[in-house]
């Protein structure tokens, strides 16, 4: 129970009764809720832990190759991969955390300064992120649908200017950001993040616009881009397996002593190209969408005064994007030949090295214990 000084006045027991019941209510209200969803935040504890190590590695695997082989290393798109996948791993290794630690005390997990810091590094790495990515789209259409001038127009340093580019652009945001303290802890997504407190209303204006040009100039640009560049590229390849497909016909018809299931396995992986740059499209344009489009939403949601954004939809938001940077690797890298190729050199070497150590080892203990034989012999 609540106690407090004696008030003589008769409304005074009645003030100190309703604030005992006001100081009860809310905390057993907070404990049947803390024993009701429980289980949603197990469930997104184990998600950011399970995103935050897949990232951690995948994205380290790739800056392996990267260091492992000269090939990958003289390809121009290498330089937005090695920007994407160190961002990634920033935001593994700083952000991820702290939204575990938000989510796991329900409270804010660090002090002002650091908090703001990570928030900082947040926006710094999403918008990156998302510009290294448009980046990529580029250089796929410039090199599909410009294949003989592709080496005058994306020169390494062509390449660095934009990631030079992508760089600025995410420090404006970050800096705007910190000079106008909208960096802290939102209980909305358990995070340290871009968050306006509810005692600088008058800035809600300003808030309002930043967060509308922020999203305007990272998502909705990286989204067109990505559209424009993947769409043109989806219709030069068809084009192009159209020419295909012609020929191969021709073929086919030219040789009439040909066996038919040789002619049904030729007109299958023509039907299979066909639809191999589509589902790789889909999955470019579709994974930006799904991972950041729920996020990038409700952020722009929580500017309207009168929407609530419930406390797990917006944990869930952030988690889609702890996924993406997950998917990445996958998306852009590992799935491809030349990387599985420079990762399993890699892999085979550093298990070859721990097989010659451990035996080494073996060797050296088999020796000692034959010396001290010899030696028990002697004696």
């Amino acid at each position: 129970m609540w106690q407090g000084p004696y008030i003589p006045a008769g409304g005074g027991q009645e003030q100190r009764s309703w604030r005992s019941l006001h100081s009860i209510l809310p905390t057993s209200a907070a404990n049947s809720e803390s024993r009701e969803t429980g289980i949603p935040e197990f469930l997104l504890e184990v998600s950011i832990v399970i995103f935050a190590v897949v990232s951690f590695l995948t994205n380290l695997s790739v800056l392996a190759c990267f260091t492992q082989s000269a090939e990958l290393r003289s390809h121009v798109p290498g330089i937005f991969i090695v920007n994407l996948s160190f961002a990634n791993i920033l935001l593994t290794t700083i952000n991820m955390p702290a939204t575990f630690l938000g989510v796991a005390q329900s409270a804010k997990p660090f002090g002002d300064l650091l908090c703001r810091t990570i928030s900082f590094a947040e926006t710094f790495i999403t918008c990156n992120s998302m510009l290294s990515m448009a980046a990529l789209s580029i250089d796929r259409w410039i090199a599909v649908v410009f294949p003989l001038r592709y080496s005058s127009k994306m020169r390494y340093r062509d390449a660095f200017l934009i990631v030079g580019h992508s760089w600025l652009l995410s420090l404006t945001f970050s800096l705007t950001q910190l000079v106008m303290d909208w960096g802290g802890y939102s209980p909305t997504y358990a995070s340290c993040t871009v968050h306006l407190d509810a005692e600088e209303v008058s800035q809600l204006t300003a808030y309002a616009t930043f967060t509308a040009v922020f999203h305007c100039s990272s998502f909705a640009l990286c989204l067109l881009v990505l559209c424009f560049a993947y769409l043109k590229v989806l219709s030069v390849a068809r084009s192009h397996c159209k020419r295909i497909d012609v020929i191969t016909v021709q073929t086919l018809l030219l040789l009439v002593d040909l066996h038919p299931s040789v002619k049904e396995r030729c007109l299958a992986q023509q039907k299979k190209r066909r639809q191999r740059a589509a589902k790789k499209i889909c999955i470019f344009i579709g994974s930006f969408i799904l991972c950041f489009s729920p996020y990038v939403i409700t952020r722009l949601l929580e500017l309207v005064p009168f929407v609530h954004i419930p406390r797990y939809w917006g944990i869930t938001t952030k988690c889609l994007i702890y996924a993406k940077a997950a998917s990445d690797p996958f998306v852009y890298c590992l799935l491809r030949h030349q990387y599985r190729k420079v990762l399993v050199s890699v892999i085979s070497r550093v298990v070859r090295k721990d097989q010659y150590l451990l035996s080494v080892h073996s060797t050296s203990s088999m020796c000692d214990t034959t010396d001290k034989k010899s030696l028990a012999r002697i004696t």
